[in-house]
């Protein structure tokens, strides 16, 4: 029995959503005038991306050591903060709301194969983050998955199934541990107290 052959293999012909001569294109413009622009330069990304097809609000801050497979599949709200070494694997539609922030390394990835196929099929499902979600750094978030307004995902954990609205999560895969409740912003919780989960 054969599990997979890989000479079989192939991508179907919109899949990337443009042509590879645009895709081929984007790479080169992400290697060098995105990536080797300097930090504070958040126009200039925004603009770049923009120019490739992405939906990018007002205020927002993507490092330029951030990667994004594919731009013209990515929405990203305004005042949205995305950090350093975080890939967009954006085979699939990635959609980022406002006020959102996304930490160092994290890694969205909306693609896979069908294993169960010896074709090794390729296949992409969206990923919703909703308004003012906190991603923590060093996080996985699976295709097809949705993460709720309000909720936090805990360092180094991964996302496998879609999380509710207004949580903190933590663990591989995440899940619920407490709720997300919001205090006045004149009392300050100490970094003990936010850990306590």
């Amino acid at each position: 029995m054969q599990y997979q052959d890989l000479s079989s293999f192939t991508v179907p012909s919109n899949f990337r959503g443009r042509s590879k001569v645009v895709v081929q294109l984007w790479w080169l413009v992400q290697s060098t005038f995105f990536a080797l622009s300097p930090q504070v330069f958040f126009g200039w990304r925004r603009f770049l991306l923009r120019l490739f097809g992405a939906k990018i609000g007002n205020n927002t801050s993507i490092r330029p050591s951030v990667k994004i497979t594919y731009p013209w599949k990515l929405t990203v709200g305004s005042n949205t903060w995305i950090g350093d070494d975080t890939t967009l694997y954006t085979l699939g539609e990635i959609i980022i709301g406002n006020n959102v922030a996304i930490a160092h390394r994290v890694y969205l990835n909306t693609g896979g194969h069908i294993y169960t196929k010896p074709t090794f099929d390729i296949f992409c499902e969206p990923i919703i983050i909703e308004d003012e979600c906190w991603i923590t750094n060093d996080v996985f978030v699976a295709s097809g998955i949705s993460i709720g307004k309000g909720t936090i995902v805990g360092a180094r954990s991964t996302v496998l199934h879609s999380l509710p609205s207004n949580k903190v999560c933590v663990g591989c895969p995440a899940r619920p541990v407490k709720d997300r409740i919001p205090v006045p912003s004149n009392e300050f919780n100490n970094a003990k107290d936010l850990l306590n989960v």
